[in-house]
């Protein structure tokens, strides 16, 4: 029986290939130029609307002294650009692929198309642990640490409950982040409670609805390098994630340690997801949607789908940030947006996402 397990594993993935290097190299230069494009084309877009040969004008000036500007100009494009809009469009960046990678990897790894983020509860606990900083301390700093640690505490109670019982792994994951889940979403419903109702509960549900307008320069890069370090690393273990979407016992067929690299990129997929509501609060739907647009884009090999979701969910998430922005004369919280946009989508494609799962 073991060979005929091999060789049913070895024919999946052949036929999970997406293409020739040339067809892959094409995807990902026009997916990034597209990046590129839309990320400069936030730069100009706001209430104070900058011409492209403005920012071409203040970048070449900043950097190599060429032209001249006007010194309060120059004063005011330096605060819009990279005070506030190139710290924002870099955070939709890594908050969108981040959960879109993370929406992916668990995807693969749990053989569910209906798999998010938030499976094992990382987003209930770091929006609880959001809440109970704002209750209990005014540092901005522990609000944001007891948001990380509280979303990591959630996944950790997720895979005690599985390892305390014996059965399918993968279920019993499930239904610890459903308990997990459950559990901190209550914790966050007594929390919202006992808060002040004129002060401290409004800013918890404006942040529990999403925003990227808390952002520095500071605090993205604090978050961002550990949110990259995790995006190359499940990048580079692609391959197993193709294994794993397999069944664990072609997986094991093929030699792969299955526990433990489950453990190790769901961990890698909890620091993406707990930091993303650490740095832009809850933000749904992007880790479920995005994998299967990318999906029906370039298929099902990992090794493709893993960095065409996340240049995907950057693009996404710096548009609808700009909806967010510009569609009316408030802001919309883009936690709102996301939800708004993502549920008659994922209606729309549900029939063609089933096919990437036939």
């Amino acid at each position: 029986m073991r060979p005929k397990k091999r060789s049913t594993a070895m024919g999946i993935r052949k036929e999970a290939q997406s293409g020739p290097p040339v067809k892959r190299f094409g995807i990902f230069l026009l997916l990034f130029l597209l990046l590129l494009f839309m990320a400069v084309g936030s730069l100009a877009l706001g209430k104070y609307p900058l011409a492209l040969c403005d920012i071409i004008n203040f970048i070449l000036f900043k950097f190599s002294h060429v032209g001249q500007i006007d010194p309060l100009r120059y004063q005011l494009q330096e605060s819009l650009l990279l005070d506030i809009r190139l710290p924002r469009i870099l955070a939709a960046i890594l908050v969108g692929a981040s959960l879109s990678v993370s929406g992916t990897a668990f995807q693969a790894m749990f053989v569910n198309p209906l798999v998010s983020p938030g499976l094992l509860g990382v987003l209930a606990g770091g929006s609880f642990g959001a809440a109970l900083g704002m209750v209990f301390f005014k540092s901005w700093v522990a609000v944001q640490m007891c948001t990380f640690l509280f979303g990591f505490a959630a996944v950790l109670i997720s895979v005690g409950i599985a390892k305390m019982h014996k059965g399918n792994t993968i279920l019993l994951l499930v239904l610890g982040g459903v308990i997990s889940g459950a559990l901190f979403t209550s914790l966050l419903s007594v929390i919202k409670y006992i808060a002040d109702p004129y002060n401290q509960l409004p800013a918890i549900v404006q942040w529990l609805m999403g925003g990227l307008s808390m952002v520095d320069r500071k605090s993205l890069l604090i978050t961002g390098i550990p949110q990259v370090a995790s995006i190359v690393l499940i990048a580079l273990f692609s391959g197993y994630l193709n294994a794993l979407s397999m069944g664990d016992e072609e997986a094991r067929a093929l030699g792969i340690p299955v526990e433990w690299v489950r453990l190790f990129l769901i961990f890698l997929a909890t620091i993406m997801s707990a930091l993303t509501v650490v740095m832009a609060g809850m933000i749904g739907w992007v880790g479920l949607i995005i994998p299967h647009v990318t999906r029906m884009l370039v298929g099902p090999d990992n090794k493709v789908l893993i960095p065409a979701s996340a240049l995907i969910g950057a693009i996404y998430l710096i548009v609808v940030d700009d909806v967010s922005r510009m569609l009316f004369n408030v802001e919309i919280p883009i936690g709102i947006a996301t939800s708004l946009i993502g549920i008659p989508f994922f209606a729309i494609i549900l029939k063609k996402a089933r096919r990437g799962w036939g």
